[in-house]
Order: structure tokens, then C-alpha cells, then sequence
């Protein structure tokens, strides 16, 4: 997973990426919208519904060879191909959840629920709950970047640093950190609101009288706590008639790859030493949408809908469907000028410097922003 190719008139190429953002955006959003040509706007059902077919399609081909091929393949041939088979499904699932994802941005098409329907079948079926994630999702969105009230990836200050993080600050300290990081913090998230907003009281995405939600909201949580219960009742006949081991290579392992990929994915947009954070003194909706990066996932940018290198529009609009995303970065990068940045660093490598420089939060002493944030290593 590294940097793939440029996009065309990228005026970022040699900027030192790692340089902060500027605070102060001269814009606003209204400006950036009338950057944009109007069809990016348009959501097309049948459009959208080509790429879910689509995706679909492909995970049956690699599902249909997988169940056919490789139980028949020689021990040796057989533990290199499962592995190629569970990238290659994972990375197709990815697709699929993340127009799920852009179902709950009414980015699917111009009837809402149409898109709570697609998006609610296939998040239930990639172990997400869709109308729980839905709501907390939108929340992030509203108030990215807020120290206060973002729903999600709040780093810490100096000193509420755990000595945990001292004793794992060094290279087998960071491995375990960024396995512990991908493979549980999705599943931690959901049940434990990990690295989430404190409320107070304990908070999770399945039970509907989380803080998390507001009234209206908990009788489809309830509904997506359902759709979780009809996919595990699903696999417990597939493993009563396929046995354990078909389900876990065939479904189970792609999925815990979904959540890998959406964990790096995420980690990597909100996780950059170019970006502040912002206490309540200084945070506006604006400056927080902004405080995100594009990065290049090289040829999984197409697998993935490209929502890999489009997240700073995402945050600033995010009902644009993907497939007028680039069309309409690229419309309003002229306007943002310095406040977009897109980091090409290959993924291995990105991961690494983040989880070594990015370990907690503090203002500049001596600026005027004292409620402006940036990341510090250790």
C-alpha cells in the first residue's frame, strides 16, 4: 500500500507536508460550494447502484474461486493463497462498506430511505451497526476536531498521557500499538466507546439508551442490533452446515479486514502533525472540517471509491457521492490553497511516523491561540 499515482495539476507535489495548517480559513463554506460544478451534487440511484453490483459481483468471484480452488490446493500453495484471497476480499468489502458509509450521508441517491435500506443491509452484513454508527458518525462530523465534542479520535493532553504509553514508546512498543490499534480498536469503539467522547456514564453503539443517542434515534439502534442478530444467527447455520473453520476463512477473516482497512484508513485522515485540534475557546465548524488530510492509498484509492484521497471534501460536504468526489476536490482546492493538504507517503511508512510522533496534544506557548492543539511525540 503505497503512494500511487498523481493526480493530474497537483500543485502539492514538494510541499513539506508536515508544515501546520494555517487557522484562519479567508473562506467559507458557500464559497467552496459555488466552486463546484452543480452535477457533482447530483445523486444518481442507478449510478450508485452500479458500483454496489458491482462490488458485489467481484466478492463472489473471489469467493467462488476461494470455496472451489483452494481446499484442493497442496498445504504450502494453500497457506500463501488464503492470504492473497483474504486481502483481495477484505479490499472489495471495504468498497462495499464504504457505500454503506456514504448511505448514511444521503449520498446514495435522493430518496433517504433508499439509502438507509442499502446501507443498513450491508453494514449489518460487515458487522456494523448501521443506523448506531449512522448517528455517532454524524456527530464526528459536526464537530471534528473539537476537543470538547467530537465523537471520536481525541487525543490526549501531556499530562493525562498513561504511563503504559512511556513503557511502549520504542519500535516493538509501537508494532504492538498499531495491531492492537487495527485489528481491536473497531470492535473496542462499538462496545467500550474507546478513544470516544466521554459522557460521563459508559457509552457503546448497541444499547439504545446510550448517552450517545437522543430519543428520536433509539428505536433504530434497536433496528440495527436486530440486523446484527439476523447476520450471527446466518453464520451459526453456515458453521452448522459448513463447519467453523469454512465460515472464519471464508467471511470471518475478510471482515476483521474491513475493520482494518477502516481503521487505518481513519486513523491515517485524522492523525497528521500538520493538523490542530481545538478546545471550545477556538473550534468553529469550519476550522474543524478542515483539520483532516487526503491520503494515497495507491491502487486501493479506486477499490475503496476513492474515499481515501476525497476526506477533506468529505468533512466540508460530505453528500457528494463518490463518483463526482474527485472532480470536486479538485474544484475547490484553488479556494482552500494552503489549508488542503494531501500527504503521499506510502502507508507503511505513514503509519509508523504517526504512531511515533503523534502521541499527545498541546498548545504553542506565547501564540494568541492558546486554544489551538498540536501534536508532540514523546
Amino acid at each position: 500500500m503505497g503512494a500511487g499515482g498523481r493526480m493530474s495539476n497537483d500543485p502539492f507535489d514538494g510541499k513539506k507536508i508536515l508544515e501546520r495548517v494555517p487557522v484562519d480559513p479567508p473562506f467559507s463554506l458557500s464559497d467552496l460550494k459555488k466552486a463546484i460544478p452543480a452535477h457533482c451534487f447530483k445523486r444518481s440511484v442507478i449510478r450508485s447502484s452500479y458500483y454496489v453490483v458491482h462490488d458485489l459481483i467481484v466478492a463472489y468471484v473471489f469467493y467462488f474461486l476461494a470455496n472451489t480452488y483452494i481446499p484442493f490446493l497442496p498445504a504450502p500453495l494453500a497457506y500463501l493463497a488464503w492470504p492473497v484471497y483474504w486481502f483481495c476480499q477484505a479490499s472489495i468489502l471495504t468498497g462495499l462498506w464504504v457505500i454503506g458509509h456514504e448511505c448514511g450521508h444521503h449520498a446514495f441517491s435522493e430518496y433517504q430511505w433508499i439509502d438507509d435500506t442499502v446501507g443498513f443491509i450491508l453494514h449489518s452484513a460487515l458487522m456494523t451497526p448501521y443506523f448506531s454508527w449512522k448517528y455517532s458518525h454524524r456527530n464526528h462530523h459536526a464537530n471534528t476536531n473539537s476537543l470538547d465534542n467530537d465523537e471520536v479520535y481525541i487525543p490526549k493532553r501531556k499530562s493525562k498521557v498513561r504511563w503504559y504509553s512511556k513503557l511502549l514508546n520504542n519500535p516493538p512498543g509501537r508494532v504492538f500499538t498499531l495491531v492492537f490499534r487495527f485489528t481491536l480498536g473497531f470492535p473496542l469503539y462499538l462496545l467500550t466507546n474507546i478513544s470516544g467522547k466521554k459522557y460521563g456514564r459508559f457509552a457503546n453503539h448497541f444499547d439504545p439508551m446510550s448517552p450517545i443517542f437522543t430519543e428520536r434515534e433509539r428505536i433504530q439502534v434497536l433496528l440495527s442490533d436486530l440486523g446484527l442478530l439476523a447476520v450471527f444467527y446466518a453464520i451459526k447455520i453456515a458453521v452448522t452446515t459448513k463447519g467453523a473453520a469454512w465460515v472464519a476463512c471464508i467471511y470471518g477473516v475478510p471482515v476483521v479486514g474491513v475493520h482494518v482497512f477502516f481503521v487505518i484508513i481513519t486513523y491515517l485522515h485524522h492523525t497528521h502533525l500538520s493538523l490542530p485540534h481545538y478546545d471550545s475557546s477556538e473550534w468553529n465548524w469550519i476550522r474543524g472540517a478542515l483539520s483532516t488530510i487526503d491520503r494515497d492509498f495507491g491502487f486501493l484509492n479506486r477499490v475503496f471509491h476513492d474515499v481515501t484521497h476525497t476526506h477533506v471534501l468529505h468533512h466540508l460536504i460530505s453528500y457528494i457521492p463518490h463518483y463526482h468526489a474527485k472532480e470536486a476536490r479538485d474544484a475547490i482546492i484553488p479556494v482552500l490553497g494552503e489549508y488542503y493538504k494531501i500527504d503521499r507517503t506510502p502507508i507503511f511508512k505513514a503509519m509508523w511516523r504517526e504512531a511515533k510522533e503523534c502521541i499527545y496534544i498541546e498548545p504553542d506557548e506565547d501564540n494568541k491561540h492558546t486554544g489551538v492543539f498540536w501534536y508532540h511525540k514523546m
